[in-house]
């Protein structure tokens, strides 16, 4: 017999598949990793994301967007997603520690379990990486160790990677803690560098990647196939 899947509902902590199986109807749920997503632009991490979410039936809900930049691409497609989208900036407050307060108070009213950095311009407050230990992750468009630390975002990294003729690049998806792009890797993937490229093709081939190892990376949160100890990652693949 066939099984035909017929609608998937979103709740507050389950996803519910209904099926109808000669004419009988089954429903299962499964418990929902709730995620907060961190942009600063037009956020085609966060779309990618959202989307596979749904299409690979990942076992996660975005609960809450939030960017430095009130005009940012990420919170209007959060908002046009029916996602809570919130501008938050240092410059909205008086000190940085009630600006960490903000944001904390933030994720703990979402009940959020991890925080995806995707095209986030700004450093994480060590009080967030405390309370989030091995519970944050960042999408970075190099092969990190290569080409990361301040400054190494964006067109940046793609510049350094053509004027240093490295012969490969892609992306990595690591854990976040105290220095910039630092973490032990979750997920790489490389591509080849060719002797064409400009810093703005490498970029759009780089992307493609980004947007998809991040997906699978927080699908390991979700099915709990990833442990983090002692300045590393394991996999149970």
């Amino acid at each position: 017999m066939r099984l035909c899947q017929i609608r998937r509902e979103v709740i507050d902590k389950s996803v519910i598949y209904d099926y109808i199986l000669n004419a009988k109807l089954y429903i299962r749920t499964v418990p929902l990793l709730k995620i907060a997503v961190f942009a600063s632009g037009r956020g085609s991490n966060f779309r990618a994301l959202a989307e596979a979410i749904l299409k690979e039936n990942i076992d996660a809900r975005i609960v809450v967007v939030i960017s430095n930049n009130s005009n940012a691409g990420a919170l209007a497609h959060a908002r046009s997603l029916h996602i809570p989208a919130l501008h938050l900036s240092l410059m909205q407050f008086p000190l940085q520690d009630a600006f960490t307060e903000a944001v904390l108070s933030t994720l703990e009213s979402h009940g959020v379990d991890l925080i995806v950095l995707a095209g986030y311009m700004k450093k994480i407050d060590p009080a967030i990486i405390r309370r989030y230990r091995n519970r944050i992750i960042n999408v970075h468009p190099a092969l990190l160790p290569s080409f990361g630390g301040q400054g190494m975002y964006g067109h940046f990294v793609h510049e350094a990677v053509i004027a240093q003729r490295a012969a490969r690049s892609g992306a990595t998806v690591h854990i976040v803690d105290e220095e910039f792009d630092h973490g032990p890797i979750i997920l790489q993937e490389s591509i080849p560098v060719d002797s064409n490229d400009t810093p703005d093709t490498l970029a759009e081939k780089v992307l493609r990647i980004e947007h998809k190892i991040l997906p699978k990376a927080v699908e390991m949160f979700a099915d709990n196939t990833i442990a983090i100890g002692n300045g590393s990652v394991s996999t149970d693949n």
